[in-house]
């Protein structure tokens, strides 16, 4: 067997199935490029046929990521599989088409009321279908870990006899124990006569809390390829965590027979950190490898041991993962030319003149309000300008509030129109400014509700949460938000300031221009995400 194993990551496509985790294009092409720096082998970049959204988005990444395999999603159904192709084709060689279908009891008598060999017939026209597009084929038995082994193996064996190069094993629902996925892993490879043909992959979720212990059972058990997600995040309890899965070969390669990954390790904590920021999903403090607390030592016993000797309570450097002090900050006295830099640096460099324009104008306004400009404060600042739904067409030009113990809170907000149109606007004129006042249960309510009066949306705020992004008094606020804006889904606002009531203004008018973004789509005849929740719930 090789000795490497493959990473598969599918953040963008598993990941963001995860409620109030949808990304737009211009987010899912940042996380994109930040996973080809982190060096995963494989992007799964998307559903195509869910959406033409999701379509383009895949057709993008294909065209413009360099270096991973792009894949899309398909089902063993004829439009889906074309419609991966067709997004995947700007990728040339490294188009891949994910094919699956589901195969344990339970799903063909209740969901797809299929015989065996129904079944088979299925997934060999699916798979026979994807390689007369794409040279590199995955198929995956839906829900394989509570499939009948005998029944699984000969799955299997079809689809490789029809063209498959990768056959993924999901633990759809988080099912498998580490010892017993281990042990289907060995039986495939015992009893598939043309195994050796095809890579065994592994897709575990994490019902029960196992999906870094199923797949490194898997590996372990011969399989060389590993999907998961970034900061384990996915549908109900989440996916693997890859970069737990990546530091566990590389720490433990003892134990895992001296397998390696070709990850660049150091890219760890900034994609976490990206993709939290994308998704809305935060970190828990505790998390491996990426929390906050992963490295911090507090009791007195284990601070000693580490003054002593930093292998005595730590098993991995802390920098092999990305933490250790980031470079000089920035001051309100640093040049556009040294910001743009070190947005290079942070891999923002696909950066319109005018978006450069834009975050250097906040840069120099939250200079004027901290001593330093830090790494972190800098990527919330292009997230807050570029990155929005909604932020090409509203800007937050002036916010006022007026809150107390003994007064009714209420908010004065101007909003400044860059071009568009959206409900409850009139005319087109690019620099329009729109203003009015409003009362709510505290400052930050009557902020939105001011924006409400002034674009003629409502909106009910479901989730709320704002932290620090950098340490001391001055430090930058970041406001995430959910929306339920009766669309049927909740929507995410960010947004990042100095002043927390800023910041929610800004998440809050993020989250508008995302709904009016989605209902200038729906106007266009755009299937957009209505479609998304059936066909989600039938994924590896």
């Amino acid at each position: 067997m090789s000795d490497k194993v493959i990473i598969f990551d599918t953040t963008l496509r598993d990941g963001e199935q995860c409620p109030g985790a949808s990304m737009n294009l211009r987010e899912k092409m940042e996380v994109a490029r930040q996973l080809a720096r982190l060096n995963v082998d494989v992007i799964e970049a998307g559903f195509p046929c869910i959406s033409d959204g999701d379509f383009e988005a895949v057709r993008q990444i294909a065209t413009e990521v360099r270096g991973p395999i792009i894949a899309g999603l398909a089902r063993c159904v004829a439009g889906d599989i074309d419609a991966a192709g067709a997004a995947v084709k700007p990728a040339g060689e490294r188009g891949r088409i994910h094919v699956f279908l589901a195969t344990s009891k339970i799903h063909r008598e209740h969901k797809l009321r299929k015989a065996h060999e129904e079944i088979v017939r299925l997934a060999v026209e699916g798979v026979r279908r994807a390689k007369s597009l794409v040279r590199d084929v995955e198929f995956s038995p839906e829900d394989a870990s509570r499939t009948e082994p005998e029944f699984l193996a000969q799955v299997v064996q079809a689809a490789i006899e029809a063209g498959a190069t990768t056959v993924n094993i999901p633990d759809t629902v988080g099912f498998a124990v580490p010892e017993q996925f281990g042990a289907l892993i060995r039986y495939l490879r015992d009893n598939v006569k043309n195994i050796a043909d095809a890579i065994i992959s592994v897709h575990c979720h994490n019902d029960l809390g196992l999906a870094v212990a199923n797949s490194l059972a898997a590996v372990q058990a011969g399989a060389r390829q590993v999907e998961g997600t970034i900061n384990g995040i996915g549908e109900r309890a989440g996916n693997a965590a890859l970069e737990e899965v990546v530091m566990a070969l590389k720490t433990r390669g003892d134990y895992f027979g001296g397998v390696s990954t070709g990850v660049q390790t150091r890219e760890i904590l900034k994609s976490s950190r990206l993709i939290a920021r994308m998704s809305g999903l935060f970190v828990p403090r505790s998390k491996a490898i990426v929390g906050e607390n992963a490295f911090a030592h507090s009791s007195g016993i284990h601070q000693d041991g580490m003054l002593k000797n930093r292998t005595t309570y730590e098993i991995m450097e802390p920098q092999d993962v990305g933490w250790g002090d980031t470079e000089l900050p920035l001051t309100k006295h640093s040049g556009r030319a040294a910001m743009v830099n070190r947005l290079a640096h942070l891999g923002h460099e696909h950066l319109s003149d005018a978006e450069v324009g834009d975050i250097f104008r906040r840069f120099k306004e939250i200079g004027d309000r901290k001593k330093f400009v830090y790494d972190d404060d800098l990527a919330a600042l292009v997230e807050d300008a570029t990155l929005g739904g909604g932020s090409d067409t509203f800007d937050l030009d002036y916010i006022h509030v007026t809150s107390g113990t003994t007064t009714v809170p209420t908010a004065t907000v101007r909003l400044r129109r860059r071009g568009g149109n959206a409900s409850g606007t009139n005319g087109d004129n690019a620099e329009e400014t729109l203003q009015d006042s409003a009362p709510g249960n505290g400052a930050v309510d009557a902020a939105m509700k001011a924006i409400d009066r002034i674009l003629g949306y409502q909106g009910h705020l479901v989730e709320y949460h704002v932290q620090a992004v950098t340490g001391g008094k001055d430090a930058l606020g970041e406001v995430t938000l959910k929306v339920d804006f009766g669309e049927g889904k909740l929507l995410t606002g960010k947004g990042a300031s100095t002043d927390v009531i800023e910041a929610s203004a800004r998440a809050y008018l993020n989250a508008v221009g995302r709904v009016a973004q989605k209902r200038r789509q729906s106007r266009a005849g755009d299937l957009g995400e209505a479609s998304e929740e059936p066909l989600a719930a039938q994924t590896p």
